[in-house]
């Protein structure tokens, strides 16, 4: 009973996308309507929308504790993802604890249950192919709940310079960065330009990789991954191609002009700024925060499929993604 009434909710989330069920939320401000939902749609996962202008359908948890990973600042409720960036995160955590020699992965913000603007932070993050892993690793003392939400990462940065600490920067850094640009799944990451220095002035060997590493402001704490549009996602905005320089030349150079962190000038009148409203984001964002939700996060939380297999490898296909299995409770 349990599965044939998912499969229901899931077909009424599938027809309102399509266009046969027309219900629409009301417009109001994008980052407090999808900030105020709780849980995912159920149904397709599809990314719909730019990187900083969407939304998602069909999310799925990372679970908050792993073998090789935790989950920070759990009131945000920001550990939800396209199944596939899901994926991508716990197998990121398990290869580079088994090859790297990186104890675990923190990870930070992910998106929204349905992605879209979120109250605080980023500007990206809202089409769930998006997400922060601190470059601090996991301690062997599992952090507890209060501790997610107080302990700070830690700057890789020597004081308020510009440049990587060498007494903070590890050969495991550069190598958790190398494993993570490994997949082809991952378009960009993003990292202070310190780092970026950091690994021209160090990287031996092949440097393909250091193409999808890309300096920006911020980023001295943790490091930014994002994912190509998935298949199954139409209306996912992709960026411009990443090319295949290393990175490692005059446009990296620039970011150690005054240039870059110069403060703009201030308006001759006060600027109001613009509120993003719903109507503002593609128009499956208002069928996506109407589409019916699950019972409970267990039922979206991701794992393994009715099989026992690892949905870690996802068919081209997103008809074939299963809806995750529940977990049992940890002790």
């Amino acid at each position: 009973m349990k599965s044939r009434s998912l499969m229901r909710l899931a077909l009424a989330a599938l027809l309102s996308f399509s266009g046969v069920a027309n219900v629409f939320a009301e417009d109001g401000p994008a980052k407090q309507l999808f900030g105020a939902a709780r849980l995912p749609s159920l149904g397709v996962p599809q990314s719909a929308g730019f990187y900083a202008k969407g939304c998602l359908a069909g999310g799925v948890a990372l679970p908050v504790d792993g073998p090789t990973w935790q989950v920070m600042r759990l009131s945000r409720n920001r550990n939800w993802g396209h199944p596939r960036m899901i994926a991508l995160l716990e197998r990121l955590s398990r290869d580079a604890s088994a090859k790297d020699g990186w104890p675990g992965l923190l990870v930070g913000d992910i998106s929204q249950p349905r992605g879209g603007p979120m109250l605080t932070g980023h500007a990206s993050h809202q089409v769930g192919l998006d997400a922060d892993i601190w470059l601090t690793p996991m301690p062997k003392a599992r952090f507890n709940t209060d501790q997610r939400e107080k302990v700070e990462a830690k700057s890789m940065l020597k004081g308020d310079t510009l440049y990587v600490d060498p007494n903070k920067w590890t050969p495991a850094h550069a190598a958790l960065l190398k494993r993570a640009a490994g997949y082809p799944e991952v378009e960009r990451i993003f990292v202070h330009p310190g780092i970026k220095k950091k690994l021209c002035e160090t990287v031996q060997g092949d440097r393909s990789w250091m193409a999808k590493i890309r300096p920006y402001w911020g980023h001295f704490y943790h490091f930014h991954v994002r994912i190509k549009c998935q298949p199954g996602s139409p209306n996912c905005k992709p960026q411009e191609p990443i090319g295949t320089s290393d990175g490692c030349d005059k446009s990296l150079a620039w970011w150690f002009t005054d240039e870059p962190w110069r403060k703009a000038p201030e308006p001759t009148k006060p600027v109001k700024p613009r509120i993003t409203m719903l109507s503002d984001l593609p128009k499956a964002c208002a069928q996506i925060l109407d589409a019916p939700g699950p019972q409970s996060i267990d039922q979206v939380t991701y794992g393994l499929d009715a099989n026992g297999a690892s949905v870690s490898d996802l068919p081209d296909e997103p008809v074939a993604i299963p809806l995750p299995k529940q977990r049992a409770k940890a002790n």
